[in-house]
């Protein structure tokens, strides 16, 4: 096969990892800058091109769109779709899991378990919103915040209510979600390909931290996942329409919940917690899917 994957960014372990995995199985992978494509949208004769060079001929793409490239990078996807180029993840998917609270809209409409969350517009409504939630200690969400960035714990329903005139006052939107105290600032990521588990770790905060985001100093070991969790993770992955994801999970005393659908996982840390390849498991998946036009939504979304 021929594949691109969509990076910004070719020397992070992840894209490595991927391009090994592909060439080690007799594939060829170009690491295309995402921002420096551009298309051509032409009636029944779409292109993409990069460098000056049209792009032809591949039978796979990867996105590995940064979050703060969104908007730009799922149009050259969709571009890639149009042109017939099987996605590992469609962009219809990945846009369901980078907006929060379409995410949660989705999870809660089939019944997978969340932590409460509630989302007004009005400033006004913060009393009412606080009181939904559960009230202090609360976690308070930008919608478009990634990697922990935007993530604030407010110990005290005076201190939430600041933040969030805070934030409301500036224009940004945010999400209220109760604080799930019994997970003791440990969350489960668990990577589904292809509607299955194939691995997955438990995520410790540094101290004195809630988050459990390993680049925020964060750790990670290998963790056995109970028949619940690992349908929880399969469900969420299945809602999304992602064929390859992390899901992000608390041990809450009702069962798990999930706190976010991560639609380009970083394959550093649960590979060297779980000595599994998991790029190569998507490379895998690839292989076995990966034909002209095969993509679910058909472009429609």
């Amino acid at each position: 096969m021929k594949i691109a994957m969509l990076a910004r960014n070719a020397k992070l372990y992840t894209h490595q990892r991927l391009k090994a995995a592909a060439e080690e199985r007799g594939h060829e992978l170009d690491i295309i800058d995402t921002l420096r494509c551009y298309m051509n949208i032409a009636s029944r004769r779409p292109e993409i091109y990069y460098n000056g060079q049209k792009l032809t001929g591949y039978d796979a793409v990867i996105p590995r769109i940064g979050a703060s490239i969104t908007f730009y990078g799922m149009a050259v996807l969709r571009q890639f779709e149009i042109m017939g180029v099987y996605p590992l993840n469609e962009s219809v998917a990945i846009g369901r899991s980078r907006d929060k609270l379409r995410s949660m809209q989705l999870m809660a409409r089939d019944g997978i378990g969340l932590p409460v969350t509630t989302f007004a517009h009005d400033p006004k409504q913060t009393d009412e919103v606080l009181k939904l939630a559960g009230g202090a200690p609360i976690v308070i969400k930008l919608l478009e915040g990634t990697q922990g960035i935007g993530v604030v714990l407010a110990d005290t329903n005076r201190s939430a209510k600041s933040v969030i005139e805070a934030f409301r006052g500036a224009g940004v939107n945010i999400l209220l979600q109760e604080f799930i105290k019994e997970a003791g600032g440990t969350d489960i990521r668990a990577i589904v390909i292809g509607g299955r588990v194939v691995a997955a770790m438990k995520r410790t905060g540094a101290e004195g931290d809630f988050r459990s985001n390993l680049h925020r100093g964060g750790s990670a070991q290998v963790v056995k996942l109970s028949p619940e969790e690992r349908a929880t993770a399969v469900r969420a992955a299945k809602t999304m329409g992602l064929n390859a994801c992390g899901v992000d999970m608390l041990r809450a005393n009702h069962g798990p919940v999930v706190m976010e659908v991560n639609s380009s996982p970083g394959l550093e840390g649960v590979e060297k917690a779980t000595g599994l390849d998991i790029a190569g498991k998507m490379i895998e998946f690839l292989e076995k899917n990966a034909k002209p036009g095969a993509t679910k939504t058909k472009n429609k979304g």
